[in-house]
């Protein structure tokens, strides 16, 4: 799987730049060029250079340093929202999948009415009601994807648990928790990868945009978005300093959209097939050119090393 991801262009870009982020998040814990939220009214608005990588904003603050430990709020919201979403996805998908009738189309139905909400407007609901902070964040963009995702898997769900195996396997007395743990899960879980990805994608932009406005992270927090606040405010005087923080939350929104179709496609078993059958193809295409090759050598009296053979009446070569 990992192999067939990395082979594409698209999930080798999504790969190193996740796997960047990553090892960035680790280091932030350890080590930052200068001090995130020390400001120097001595450096204000200072150029990039050896001491700053990205300069300095309006506070005298190293925007380099305040970058690199805002990976870890990115990091911590994109995967605590990602776990969030699962497990709300699969709770509901198994509610509206594999229980009575009525709660079934009861479920339908409020997963219908839920998913109109968008995850942005709900996480400013949430936050407007208890207040700024990452934990809520985390938590309603995880709830407002794991509405999404029950109402994407429960069709491949039900499809899954009339299979022939789904049957047998409750004929022969496993439980609603076996065949949902054994087989509907590991059967959906290219889909459910899928729509983690975008989860998480949504959730740092959700975070960035919350913390843009005022409802995000706190300001004693490392983030992107708060970063992004403080310098738009001067963008028409040092327009490049906003470009930093726009590309980091750009780059990794774009990575993790581009990971869930690397993996849709890798685990696809039509898409694999296909590419056996186009190599297959080609490999017949190039033994049948071998074969007509041979045919108008042997056609025009030539040998298979392309020699010239004369052939004599009664004599045997």
């Amino acid at each position: 799987m990992i192999r067939r991801i990395v082979s594409r262009p698209t999930g080798c870009f999504a790969v190193v730049v996740l796997a960047l982020l990553v090892v960035l998040a680790a280091v932030s814990l350890l080590w930052t060029p200068q001090d995130p939220f020390r400001a120097d009214p001595f450096r204000q608005w200072a150029a990039p250079s050896p001491a700053h990588w990205f300069g300095t904003d309006a506070s005298g603050r190293d925007i380099a340093s305040y970058l690199l430990a805002g990976t870890r709020t990115t990091v911590l919201v994109a995967v605590g929202s990602g776990v969030v979403a699962s497990v709300v996805g699969i709770v509901l998908t198994a509610v509206g999948s594999l229980t009575a009738r009525w709660v079934r189309e009861g479920t339908a139905v409020l997963l219908d009415i839920l998913v109109a909400f968008p995850t942005l407007l709900t996480a400013m609901l949430l936050t407007a009601v208890f207040g700024g902070s990452l934990g809520i964040v985390v938590v309603s963009v995880g709830l407002s994807f794991g509405v999404t995702i029950a109402r994407v898997a429960r069709g491949e769900i039900r499809r899954i648990a009339r299979s022939d195996y789904v049957v047998a396997a409750r004929a022969s007395g496993v439980g609603p928790l076996g065949v949902l743990t054994r087989h509907l899960v590991p059967n959906a879980a290219p889909l459910f990868t899928v729509q983690l990805s975008l989860a998480m994608a949504t959730a740092v932009l959700a975070e960035a945009g919350l913390s843009y406005l005022g409802y995000g992270a706190g300001s004693d927090t490392a983030s992107w978005g708060n970063l992004l606040a403080d310098l738009q405010t001067y963008i028409g005087v040092h327009p490049w300093s906003a470009t930093w923080p726009g590309a980091a939350i750009a780059l990794v929104v774009a990575a993790l959209s581009l990971l869930g179709d690397a993996v849709r496609d890798a685990s696809d078993p039509r898409l694999t097939t296909g590419d056996r059958a186009d190599g297959d193809r080609a490999s017949g295409d190039r033994a049948s050119g071998d074969r007509d090759t041979g045919d108008r050598a042997a056609a025009d009296g030539r040998g298979p090393d392309g020699t010239t053979t004369t052939t004599t009446p009664g004599v045997t070569a």
